[in-house]
């Protein structure tokens, strides 16, 4: 399972369980946020970790500078990268 996949199951599960949503929400008040995150994810049994989360936003980025214009180096620049932590837990 790619880790869009792992994450979309996770918030899915949250949008369940408020004290899942609680304890994923109080990730960002940790000093490393995304590895409380991923500490999280694999007490619940799915395997994330903090390379894997970054890689994938680094990923959907790249896909995305290729497909506008080329994606030469004047390829225009996006609002940002994909932060898939962020996204995660700014929509719950």
């Amino acid at each position: 399972m790619e880790i869009a996949e792992i994450l979309d199951e996770i918030k899915k599960k949250a949008q369940e369980d408020a004290d899942l949503k609680e304890e994923l929400l109080r990730t960002r008040e940790q000093k490393n946020p995304l590895s409380a995150f991923c500490a999280k994810c694999c007490e619940l049994g799915y395997p994330v970790y903090e390379m894997d989360v970054i890689a994938a936003g680094e990923e959907s980025y790249a896909a995305m500078r290729r497909s506008t214009n080329g994606g030469g180096e004047k390829s225009p620049m996006l609002e940002a990268q994909e932060d898939y932590y962020e996204l995660l837990i700014a929509g719950q």
